[in-house]
């Protein structure tokens, strides 16, 4: 997802996870896995089985986030992980909605 943007400066990215995503801890674990990176945003579930994260830090840290999204956590089983690029809103923490 790296844009071009210098490496220390903040990026934001919005995702949709598909596959077997609920029910196995995934958002939880993303949470651990954005943490550690020290990102800011969010993962939620969505209505379709799906799950949405925002995650924004610096790029290559986001970059990270989303190789790990597309493994996610014992038991799930990642399908798909469509990714844009969204403005960054200042977020510092990461929640579970």
């Amino acid at each position: 997802m790296d844009d071009g943007t210098a490496s220390g400066a903040s990026v934001r990215v919005r995702v949709i996870v598909r596959g077997r995503v609920q029910g196995v801890g995934y958002r939880w674990s993303a949470r651990i896995a954005a943490e550690r990176l020290a990102l800011g945003g969010f993962a939620t579930n969505r209505p379709d089985g799906s799950v949405l994260v925002e995650a924004e830090g610096p790029s290559a840290d986001v970059d990270a986030l989303l190789d790990w999204l597309r493994q996610g956590p014992p038991g799930a089983r990642v399908t798909a992980v469509d990714a844009e690029s969204v403005p960054p809103v200042g977020d510092t923490v990461f929640h579970i909605g």
